[in-house]
């Protein structure tokens, strides 16, 4: 079986392994032939440096990630996407349910199911536009040919919706998801370059094309439902 190759998170460059271990406890880290930069320092640094460096966006972070810690070329692959988008839909799911809890206080008569029903709606309805409309906007926009890698590069790269978690805790106004929305834009385009290795300008404009448009389906996909579904009741 053929060894897998990482990549250095300075260039971008492919090397044959990131460090040498001599004994438990004892490696040195390998550079790289392209940038002659240790390929990648991240290897011996703790999760909290590693997340910080993901909250403010530095790419070699990115590619510490996506390119040494996921392995894309595993059999596993197909596994852990099934695994990422449902956590992404149930964390969305999250999302609608703070927004409709905000919104809905003066529409108290939805009845549990017809809220859950709305939920569903939105958020389907929603990720189903977003896929779509990012997939075409970067086809368009960007040259790539690894849709599978990409996505699973997007989904990783939306971590910063776990924060929505600490909304109920330390009761942050809902202007705050509106911000994480953001933060997942920006995140999502740094995965983006790091992947396609193009231009930063590109790669926002492909994720703001498709976030907007998300947004956009969003805030009307619920109230069509239940205007369509009175009709019908």
């Amino acid at each position: 079986m053929a060894r897998e190759k990482k990549t250095c998170v300075e260039c971008g460059h492919k090397v044959k392994s990131l460090f040498i271990q001599y004994s438990p406890g004892n490696f040195r880290l390998m550079k790289c032939e392209n940038c002659e930069e240790v390929a990648d320092e991240y290897v011996e640094c703790e999760l909290l440096i590693i997340f910080i460096d993901l909250i403010l966006h530095k790419t070699k972070a990115y590619r510490h990630l996506l390119y040494n810690v996921v392995n894309q070329e595993s059999a596993n692959v197909q596994h852990l996407l099934w695994k990422l988008v449902l956590a992404y839909l149930l964390l969305d799911t999250y999302r609608s349910l703070l927004l409709g809890r905000t919104n809905d206080e003066s529409n108290v008569s939805l009845s549990f199911v017809l809220q859950s029903l709305k939920v569903l709606v939105n958020v389907l309805s929603a990720n189903f536009a977003f896929v779509l409309s990012f997939a075409l906007a970067a086809k368009m926009m960007l040259v790539m040919s690894r849709g599978k890698e990409i996505l699973l590069g997007v989904l990783i790269s939306s971590y910063i919706k776990i924060f929505l978690f600490a909304m109920p805790v330390w009761e942050f106004p809902v202007s705050v998801i509106f911000i994480v929305d953001m933060l997942v834009l920006t995140s999502n385009a740094v995965a983006l370059k790091v992947m396609t290795e193009s231009a930063t300008s590109r790669c926002l404009a492909v994720c703001f094309i498709a976030h907007s448009i998300r947004f956009l389906v969003d805030q009307i996909s619920g109230p069509m439902f239940l205007k369509h579904l009175g009709s019908v009741l």
